[in-house]
């Protein structure tokens, strides 16, 4: 294992070109408590210049604390202690819902199926797996969160490794090693890739479109492909750069593309901004730009009072007006969001079911 060395971070876009990003990287304990967070999202993490949010652990039980809704267990890899919280299932700590047996019994060809028995069995069975005791080896599937400036792990899933005679723990001790050795200590080269992958490649734009209507087009598909919520300028530069070269016959010094690059971004990002692409969800020194059809806290703010609203005797019938949900969106999320902005989420909301249109400009939920 290494330490982790300081080093500018890889532009935000092009993060899902590392394969350890979608992946739950199965890193050492004391190598996710000293990972440093991403400035640019909250949330991620680097390992040398490999963004990461998921991890994969699996250790000791060193302690435990149970609350109403969920375990923490303190895990122990050998390198480190970590926390990791392990939410309970709502089906099984709701006994009603296993319904009634009389009314659960199914006729087969064999005889009397009883699902409630069934599903009590399982129920004993998540029980058993899921409620570990201290010296228990755990398995923990999860993204990485800091808490009162503590590192811990939130898990998507967790059980009870049964291993009485080690084998999962020298797999897993034979494994990680050679992770490392392969993947985690090599540097990932972002701009390589790219470039291997042409995203930043003009050539299947026409030529005879104005640079303005190009590089949107670009910056379009570039914020399609990679689907985050938010970036910043220097994260797209790579774009703009290349466009402005090509556009000159001239031999331009840095400075010069430097200051080129950035009025076709400004001018470009106007452009998206009318067409309510992307907007400023805080107007401050630090430009970060929201992507309008990935912003997923915007999408459930939007549809939230859209369903709570549309409850209400004024809205019932021909649901709510773009005009009222734009006031409502800038009241209680942000005060930069633009009608054309409202309009792309719902057309997105939309497409995906979670609303419909009543009449011109009035949407409900189902």
């Amino acid at each position: 294992m290494q330490g982790e060395q300081g080093q500018d971070e890889p532009p935000s876009l092009l993060w899902g070109l590392d394969p350890v990003f979608s992946a739950h990287a199965r890193l050492y304990i004391t190598d996710i408590l000293r990972m440093r967070e991403s400035y640019q999202v909250p949330g991620t993490y680097f390992y040398k210049n490999h963004p990461v949010f998921k991890v994969d652990v699996l250790g000791t039980v060193v302690y435990k604390r149970e609350r109403e809704d969920f375990f923490c267990y303190g895990v122990d890899d050998g390198t480190g202690v970590i926390s990791c919280l392990c939410w309970k299932d709502e089906r099984w700590r709701n006994p009603t819902e296993l319904g009634n047996s009389r009314n659960s019994m199914l006729l087969t060809g064999r005889g009397i199926f009883h699902p409630a028995k069934q599903l009590k069995k399982l129920k004993e069975a998540q029980n058993v797996s899921s409620c570990l005791e201290i010296g228990d080896l755990l398995r923990v599937r999860g993204c990485v969160k800091t808490s009162r400036q503590q590192r811990e792990v939130k898990a998507f899933c967790y059980y009870k490794v049964n291993d009485p005679v080690m084998a999962a723990q020298i797999s897993w001790m034979m494994e990680v090693p050679q992770l490392y050795q392969k993947v985690y200590d090599k540097p990932f080269d972002f701009t390589k890739r790219a470039q291997e992958l042409n995203l930043t490649d003009s050539n299947d734009v026409p030529s005879s479109l104005s640079l303005l209507q190009r590089a949107s087009k670009i910056l379009k598909g570039l914020l399609s492909r990679e689907a985050v919520e938010c970036f910043r300028p220097k994260d797209v530069e790579h774009v703009f750069i290349p466009l402005v070269t090509q556009n000159t016959s001239e031999q331009l010094e840095p400075g010069a593309v430097q200051s080129s690059s950035k009025h076709l971004f400004q001018e470009t990002i106007k452009a998206l901004q009318d067409e309510g692409l992307v907007f400023r969800k805080v107007v401050s020194q630090d430009e970060v730009y929201q992507v309008t059809e990935n912003d997923r806290e915007l999408h459930r703010v939007t549809k939230d009072l859209i369903r709570e609203d549309s409850k209400l005797e004024k809205y019932a019938e021909r649901g709510c007006h773009v005009l009222h949900i734009l006031s409502c969106v800038r009241h209680t999320y942000s005060r930069n969001v633009s009608r054309p902005v409202i309009e792309v989420v719902l057309r997105c909301l939309e497409c995906e079911s979670e609303i419909i249109s009543t009449a011109e400009d009035c949407y409900t939920t189902f």
